[in-house]
C-alpha cells in the first residue's frame, strides 16, 4: 500500500512540474523560522513556496527545490481575512501547519489534522494548542 502511495505522489509531482507555468499565479512564499510538520512529514525551518494545484491539493516546496510535499486541504468556510498568512498549531515545541489564508490567490484552506498531531493534541489537551502566524509574500 505504501508503495502505491509513493508511486502516486511521484506521478503527481511530475504533473505539478509539467504544469508549473500555469501554477505561477497560484503560488505564495513564506519564510518559516521554525521546524514544522505537515501530515507525517517533518520540514525544517526555511523559505517555502506553496502552490495551489487544484481545489484540494497543495504543493509545498523548500527554496532549493530539494524537498517537496503534496498535501490535501479542505476549503475553510470561515470569512476570508485581508492578510496572507500561514497558521500553525503549536503543542509544546512542535508546530503543525493548520491553515493557509491568502486572499490574493483566493486560497483559504485548512490542512486536516494528521495522526501525529491528534496524538500530540491528546497528550497536551490540558494546555490546548497555541496558534502561530507566519506572513506570506
Amino acid at each position: 500500500m505504501k508503495r502505491i502511495a509513493v508511486i502516486a505522489i511521484i506521478i503527481l509531482a511530475g504533473f505539478c512540474t509539467a504544469g508549473s507555468l500555469q501554477a505561477q499565479s497560484h503560488e505564495v512564499r513564506a519564510n518559516v523560522p521554525f521546524d514544522f510538520i505537515v501530515g507525517s512529514k517533518h520540514l525544517p525551518a526555511g523559505n517555502y513556496t506553496l502552490v495551489s494545484q487544484s481545489n484540494n491539493l497543495i504543493l509545498i516546496r523548500n527554496s532549493d527545490g530539494q524537498l517537496s510535499i503534496l498535501t490535501m486541504a479542505y476549503d475553510d468556510d470561515r470569512t476570508a481575512v485581508n492578510a496572507s498568512r500561514l497558521i500553525f498549531n503549536k503543542y509544546g515545541d512542535q508546530y503543525f501547519l493548520h491553515e493557509i489564508q491568502c486572499p490574493s490567490i483566493a486560497l483559504n484552506v485548512e490542512i486536516p489534522r494528521s495522526k501525529q498531531e491528534k496524538q500530540v493534541r491528546t497528550q497536551t489537551a490540558w494546555l490546548g494548542p497555541e496558534q502561530t502566524l507566519v506572513g506570506l509574500y
